[in-house]
């Protein structure tokens, strides 16, 4: 599982050197191939390709003609690209995602259980400052058993 929070920087050409704590949870459990997307073009999501397939065995599953599996398929395709990590430890991330979710310079990589988020460290300090935790999630997560 993937937890917490690095931040680190792209370098000129878009590439991601994956902090060392990710780094080694992916060398444990995963190889060094990755689908990388997003679903919103604000935030990089990182999938270790066997996560991905694991999406993609339930996406197959359902109808067709189902509108957000479209939908889904459609924007995740857009953004999204196959990567290897290379011997450095670096992933580049699609130039229409680096663009469209400002990343370059600094950036948060975030865990995300199953898969990684990239953010722009600023857009991001910002966004949790406008919308912190309450006591509703905290209600909210405890109808989950959290």
């Amino acid at each position: 599982m993937f937890r917490g929070t690095h931040t680190t920087r792209l370098d000129e050409k878009g590439r991601l050197k994956v902090p060392a704590d990710f780094k080694r949870q992916i060398d444990e459990n995963y190889g060094v191939q990755f689908y990388i997307t997003s679903r919103t073009g604000t935030v990089a999501e990182v999938y270790p390709m066997q996560e991905w397939e694991e999406i993609e065995r339930k996406l197959a599953a359902a109808p067709d003609s189902h509108p957000v599996k479209k939908k889904f398929l459609k924007v995740t395709n857009f953004y999204g690209q196959v990567v290897e990590m290379d011997g450095q430890g670096r992933l580049l991330l699609p130039a229409a995602l680096r663009e469209t979710a400002k990343l370059k310079g600094e950036v948060a990589v975030m865990g995300s259980l199953k898969h990684l988020l990239v953010r722009n460290a600023e857009e991001l300090r910002k966004e949790i400052a406008a919308e912190p935790f309450t006591e509703e999630d905290d209600a909210s997560l405890s109808s989950l058993g959290i």
